[in-house]
């Protein structure tokens, strides 16, 4: 009987071990899994968030490119050898060098490689946002791994993509803003138009638009300031035939779907691109205009606002590129003969200006005088003439510098005269090729301006006043019936700032009235009634003034609208046939995006 009950015991004792092994097998086994598991959960963790960190990487990369493209700089350097990137002392050097972003426990090692070809000038290929316009193209591969905590590769990426330059200057009308288009009579505009804001168009007659529309806000038929639409015709080309916009009965938006008959001619909602900023103006050592400016001339005013003329005749000063007075070449563009007071360049205190109601401060230039002094005394310096060509042609920054300079409403001003053609009259003297003049000043022309052997010319300013050629200074505080214009041509790019339709958007400013339209970009002061202001170039506006915001008032006593022969310049097409330092917006396009599996552990 015990035997029996000892066997019994024995078979349970068996069983419950033979039960126990199985449970820790299996509790074993379950631990195996889980960590197996929780193994590959954190390597799929891991290769996610490394993916992220290498596409942050790529990211930040090509950022970098675009900013040194903004600057006006083109991204220099040596990109490390392939075999080993960024080991040791295999880094590379400059914009293409290795650099490392951390993204939290993971680590992005990336470096540039620059395409061999570069830059390639190309026309973008129709169907393509800013169609037909000439661009510089630049090609870059930008190589990113991502590491982890434990210090293996979780990805490597590569990422190939283009940086292409597309000049402002080949827009009929470019705005880093709301663009208003109104003309009471029939206006032709040939060229494309861009606005990084919302684009509002209406006309009193019709209206042509014979380019490209491309808004990174919303289209609009009718007014901004009072939500009208007058119905009379608002035509776009596509490609060749021009096609109406939709009617109107009040101001009203055109839709994404209604602008598809147009078959890309017409987009909207497209990115906002980048452009300069209007600081690139200012007479300031480091900036762009300033820096690589051939002359540099100033009027220097004294605390009483009053030129002064401790170094040289006149208050004007020739200035180095530090901002120092260049004693030399003040004394030798003294010495040549002038329209202004006998010089080539004077100040001027007495013009009155209707719009700002104030006198403006001038620095007043005799522009054929001054290319003729530039010939004969070398006021470029030595081994540089008219026929210079390193920025496309020659580049002036004229201004003022006083108390008030950088005040947000003064009293300055910059006036170009005797400016019909662009050239030295000198025997043998060299040929200018082109011609970009810069301040950060108000920009006046005094009658006709480059319309006799037209050449690439800009003219960038804070704002941009037209003056005809039968202008008198004697009559500027008489009404605006004793200021009666004559026909008057410019031929030039033109960036300056405008007035915006209720001021700073949305900010209710100017009394929420109309800021003149483009038809309104130049300011007038004279009774153009029945005369004709001739144009050709390109409307370009980056702000608003930051000097001079006299509101726009349309009648006396500050002007009345001329007839408007208005064009954008073909010649701008050409690449080659561009005003000096043209600016350009960047944006990128991307080619490839690679992920390489074979090399991550």
């Amino acid at each position: 009987m015990r035997t029996n009950q000892e066997q019994m015991r024995g078979f349970a004792l068996i069983t419950v071990m033979f039960i126990v092994t199985v449970f820790a097998s299996l509790m074993g086994a379950y631990f195996v899994i889980s960590r197996i598991e929780l193994s590959t959960t954190r390597a799929e963790r891991n290769s996610v968030s490394g993916f992220y960190a290498a596409e942050g990487g790529l990211n930040l990369r090509a950022e970098q490119i675009r900013q040194t493209f903004v600057g006006y700089n083109r991204p220099e350097g040596t990109t490390p050898n392939l075999l080993s990137p960024c080991q040791d002392s295999n880094q590379g050097d400059g914009d293409f060098a290795c650099q490392s972003f951390a993204f939290g426990s993971h680590q992005a090692e990336t470096f540039v490689i620059e395409d061999p070809t570069n830059p390639v000038i190309l026309t973008i290929p129709p169907g393509e946002r800013y169609q037909n316009l000439n661009a510089q193209e630049y090609r870059y591969t930008v190589r990113s791994t991502a590491t982890g905590p434990e210090g293996g590769n979780e990805a490597i990426l590569e990422l190939r993509f283009k940086s292409r330059l597309v000049p402002l200057f080949q827009f009929v009308a470019f705005y880093n803003k709301d663009l208003e288009i109104l003309p009471g009579p029939t206006m032709n505009l040939a060229g494309p138009i861009h606005t990084n804001g919302d684009l509002y168009l209406d006309t009193g007659a019709t209206l042509n638009i014979g380019g490209q529309i491309t808004t990174a806000g919303s289209l609009y038929r009718g007014r901004k300031n009072d939500a009208s639409c007058l119905n009379n015709p608002v035509k776009v080309i596509d490609p060749l035939v021009y096609k109406n916009l939709p009617a109107c009965s009040g101001r009203t938006l055109i839709s994404e779907a209604s602008v598809a008959p147009w078959n890309g001619m017409i987009q909207t909602n497209v990115d906002t691109v980048t452009v300069p900023e209007p600081e690139m103006l200012d007479p300031t050592p480091g900036e762009i205009y300033w820096d690589k400016a051939d002359l540099r001339l100033v009027l220097a005013l004294n605390s009483s606002n009053n030129p002064d003329t401790s170094k040289s005749l006149t208050g004007v000063e020739v200035r180095k590129s530090d901002d120092s007075a260049d004693l030399t070449l003040t004394a030798a563009m003294d010495s040549c003969s002038g329209s202004i007071g006998g010089r080539v360049a004077n100040a001027v205190t007495t013009f009155y200006n209707n719009r700002e109601s104030k006198n403006i401060k001038m620095l007043d230039v005799d522009m054929l005088a001054l290319l003729n002094c530039i010939d004969n005394q070398d006021l470029f310096g030595v081994g540089k003439d008219l026929n210079d060509s390193s920025e496309g042609g020659i580049v002036f920054h004229f201004t003022v510098k006083g108390p008030n300079s950088s005040a947000a409403a003064n009293n300055y001003g910059v006036r170009i005269r005797n400016a019909t053609k662009l050239q030295s009259t000198n025997s043998g003297a060299p040929t200018v090729r082109g011609m970009t003049v810069v301040s950060d000043q108000a920009i006046y022309t005094w009658g006709n301006y480059n319309s006799t052997q037209k050449i690439p010319a800009a003219i960038m300013g804070d704002v941009y006043n037209a003056l005809s050629t039968a202008w008198n200074d004697a009559n500027d505080t008489l009404g605006v019936n004793s200021r009666v214009a004559a026909n008057t041509t410019v031929y030039a790019a033109i960036l300056a700032g405008t007035d915006t339709t209720g001021g700073v958007e949305g900010s209710g400013g100017q009394g929420g009235a109309y800021n003149g339209g483009l038809e309104n970009y130049p300011r007038f002061h004279e009774n153009w009634s029945g005369k004709t202001f001739t144009y050709l170039g390109s409307f370009v506006s980056l702000n608003n003034p930051r000097h001079q915001s006299g509101a726009w008032i349309y009648g006396s006593p500050q002007y009345t609208a001329p007839n408007r022969n208005w064009g954008y310049d073909t010649d701008f097409n050409d690449a080659a046939k561009l005003p000096p330092l043209t600016p350009r917006f960047v944006y990128l396009r991307q080619e490839l995006f690679v992920r390489d599996y074979d090399e991550e552990v």
